[in-house]
């Protein structure tokens, strides 16, 4: 059991910060129906909404994300995975 326990958590925090980023995308953009994969420039991102992103993101995570990982990782998915390994659980 405790095997198992071991992996879920990994998942889980991966889901909650895509579902976080989806959730800060959507309010941001001003998109609901937008998904995880859902491209940042495409959506109508621009260089203020993608400080907005990360504003809200710092705020929800205690942590300084630089603006240009919006730039580089421009879907919320893509973005969850490298916030997951910079800036997740230790």
């Amino acid at each position: 059991m405790t095997t198992n326990t071991a992996t879920a958590p990994a998942t889980s925090t991966a889901t909650s910060t895509v579902d976080l980023l989806v959730g800060i995308f959507r309010d941001v953009l001003g998109l609901p129906d937008l998904t995880a994969d859902t491209d940042f420039y495409e959506a109508g991102g621009d260089s203020l909404t993608a400080f907005q992103i990360t504003g809200r993101l710092q705020e929800a995570l205690g942590a300084d994300v630089p603006v240009s990982l919006v730039f580089a990782y421009p879907t919320p998915l893509d973005l969850a995975e490298v916030v997951d390994a910079d800036y997740g659980a230790a």
